[in-house]
């Protein structure tokens, strides 16, 4: 299953709605549940977050050109070899920094999760990944050119001058070519080929890149040992991002795990290829999961439990179960119909912000496709709204997933429903058959007349959400009246 889960404030639009629910809708008017919560009090701070991790980041740039400006590197360049020598050293500098920012992106550290979620995250993640490696390969250029006197031919021998006598050197060769299958890996075109299976485990491959980067850098670079403030800054960054993925990533998992006790209660067929999974715990009101959240899952009684598998959530957590539904799409999601009633089960999470916590305003919109729907059910069960001010679009071949549970929160809640069903009419298009007179914007307009109002929460196939993305923004600025 792809997500997104981005989490969208939409600026209002100069309209009048049409009055009634909107086609396909229905509305149940009983009062909704008490309102306990403060929406836009954790976003802000998210926001707040972002705004300074930012800035981090681009300190952090800056300070390590200083080092490389007061260490005579712009002196350096008024000669051929010693100008490829520093812009080399530089390279370097630059992609060690971003190398780490790397890596704590991924390392769950619960303030930039909180701020970033996964999506944004991995965006991110993706940018400054493929940005460090081409500094790390115009690095290893640009020093080894240098050095061979800035000849072309005297290359060959001067790299391999540079792996038998220099100290730390090898290493970050091996580190190097880590990264290089981590990064081919994860090449679009790529990825698609590769089960997740394979691709997560090739990915770990870049933990220990970076690890065999270290000793080369801190023992044989400039900058590294220029000064007492740099090696203290070095070491102290290197350190800092070793201890957030040993506990983030290993330590509080396995703590969790062993707390709350986690145990498959059971298996249920929920149609479609899809099933769900009902886990029992200990204390599980601890955990501090929240609807539409994910957890990474591993279940114990198979082959290859070891690689963690990110599912979402798909009813309100409570204090002594969780659910995740899950459509066979891939070798560990189709063996989740055969797991047995008591088989243990390691977690890690929860994660992402498709959550009330992302909440600006108390009117929300949830549009989901397919196996998307399931943090989006999740949602419609545990945010805190009144009749009318929730309304979930659904988009489906087939049957439509949790129909009567969703039902139910329309008449207990007074949550607004559209179902959408069939294949999609055009690739760029999120509607499908029987709405060709309108357009997608117009569509979605029709649908959610204050859609400018509503905090919009949409979770299916990229290209999908991609195409209600669209519409959505182009909807805040389009001023056209409604159709009739």
């Amino acid at each position: 299953m792809h997500t997104t889960t981005d989490v969208r404030r939409l600026e209002a639009v100069s309209h009048a709605p049409p009055t009634g629910p909107p086609p396909g809708l229905s509305r149940h008017q009983q009062p909704g549940q008490p309102r306990h919560q403060r929406p836009g009090r954790r976003a802000r701070f998210d926001s707040g977050v972002r705004v300074l991790a930012g800035s981090a980041l681009w300190l952090s740039l800056l300070v390590v050109t200083y080092w490389w400006v007061a260490g005579r590197g712009l002196q350096a360049m008024n000669g051929w070899e010693s100008g490829l020598t520093s812009l080399g050293r530089l390279a370097g500098l630059l992609a060690s920094n971003l190398l780490l920012v790397q890596v704590l992106l991924i390392a769950r550290v619960p303030l930039l999760e909180h701020a970033f979620g996964q999506d944004r995250a991995l965006r991110i993640h993706r940018i400054v990944g493929f940005t460090s490696f081409n500094l790390m390969l115009a690095h290893l250029v640009l020093i080894t050119w240098g050095y061979a006197a800035g000849r072309i031919t005297a290359i060959p021998s001067t790299f391999w001058d540079l792996i038998a006598n220099y100290p730390g050197v090898l290493l970050a060769l091996a580190g190097t070519a880590c990264l290089v299958l981590t990064v081919v890996t994860s090449v679009r075109a790529a990825r698609r080929r590769l089960r997740y299976e394979s691709w997560h485990l090739l990915h770990l491959y870049a933990y220990l890149g970076v690890g065999l980067a270290l000793p080369h850098q801190l023992w044989t670079g400039q900058e590294f040992i220029s000064s007492p403030a740099a090696t203290a800054y070095w070491w102290t960054v290197w350190a800092v991002t070793a201890a957030a993925v040993l506990v983030w990533r290993v330590g509080v998992p396995l703590v969790n795990s062993a707390r709350h006790r986690l145990r498959v209660a059971a298996v249920a067929d929920e149609g479609g290829g899809v099933v769900s999974v009902y886990v029992t715990g200990r204390r599980l009101d601890r955990l501090g999961a929240e609807a539409g959240q994910f957890l990474t899952w591993r279940f114990l009684d198979r082959a290859g439990w070891t690689r963690g598998h990110p599912y979402s959530l798909s009813a309100a957590p409570s204090a002594s179960g969780l659910r995740i539904s899950v459509k066979a799409l891939g070798d560990n999601s189709k063996a989740l119909r055969t797991l047995r009633p008591g088989t243990p089960v390691l977690m890690e999470g929860p994660y992402g912000r498709l959550s009330a916590r992302a909440l600006t305003g108390r009117r929300v919109a949830l549009i989901g496709a397919g196996v998307g729907i399931t943090p989006l059910r999740a949602l419609a069960e545990g945010l805190d709204y009144g009749p009318g001010e929730a309304i979930l679009l659904q988009r489906y071949t087939g049957t439509p997933l949790f129909e009567r549970e969703l039902r139910m929160l329309a008449d207990e809640r007074g949550l607004l429903i559209g179902l959408l069903p069939g294949h999609r009419r055009a690739p760029d298009s999120w509607l499908g058959a029987g709405v060709d007179h309108l357009d997608d914007v117009a569509a979605l307009r029709t649908w959610i007349p204050d859609i400018a109002d509503r905090d919009v929460y949409l979770c299916g196939p990229d290209p999908w959400t991609g195409s209600v993305s669209r519409a959505a923004l182009a909807g805040r600025r389009s001023r056209r009246p409604y159709p009739p």
